[in-house]
């Protein structure tokens, strides 16, 4: 049976899960700040700055990620533009060891099924802890249109739980805040009248909602 949450507690933890995403940039800028302020030699000032500057870009990418991922994003029966969640997802999900490829065409998409593919890329990126590319397709067209995103790196696996937790859960799944996001995307895959599954495809790991 798919566990279900009381609506504070699902809030709860996203919170806890957005905090989670932002404490590491945030205690950087810190300390880059306490270098700074102890810097003697142009040097160490030099890479104070340099720290800080990256991690507020981080901060700031990861921040305009989970307001659309995770956030109202607008009204309730709100519209979003998929070329604003490529921004952010490349924001949040490319660095040197992870590449996207985004195949959705540009459209304007309810609310809801934006979120779930966001949250479908995170989904993915847990599939390929030492790097590699994501690959994100559509699945059909139009409104009810529903996405793949194929991972594919070194050592691609399926991360344990995550298919239990896409479908909702069971009675031994405990729902905290490291489990959130993938029950949550299966979550959002069914408010669109969608199934999010993941499975291994040849080489790739891919997750998807149809």
């Amino acid at each position: 049976m798919a566990v279900t949450l009381e609506s504070l507690d699902l809030a709860a933890l996203l919170c806890s899960r957005v905090c989670h995403d932002l404490i590491s940039p945030a205690g950087a800028i810190v300390n880059g700040l306490e270098v700074l302020d102890e810097a003697k030699d142009e040097e160490t000032k030099s890479f104070a700055l340099s720290l800080i500057r990256k991690s507020a870009r981080t901060a700031t990418a990861r921040l305009q990620f989970c307001r659309i991922a995770f956030g109202a994003a607008g009204s309730i029966t709100a519209q979003v533009d998929t070329g604003d969640a490529e921004n952010v997802a490349r924001g949040f999900i490319e660095d040197e060891k992870v590449k996207l490829t985004w195949n959705l065409p540009r459209a304007l998409l309810p609310k809801n099924r934006v979120k779930l593919l966001l949250n479908m890329l995170v989904v993915a990126g847990h599939a390929i802890p030492r790097g590699g590319m994501l690959t994100f397709d559509p699945v059909g067209s139009g409104e009810t249109v529903g996405f793949r995103v194929a991972a594919v790196g070194l050592n691609a696996r399926i991360p344990p739980a995550i298919p239990v937790l896409l479908a909702g859960g069971s009675a031994e799944t405990t729902i905290d805040a490291h489990a959130i996001q993938p029950y949550y995307t299966g979550l959002l895959a069914r408010a669109c009248g969608l199934t999010a599954t993941i499975a291994a495809e040849g080489d790739a790991i891919v997750v998807a909602a149809s």
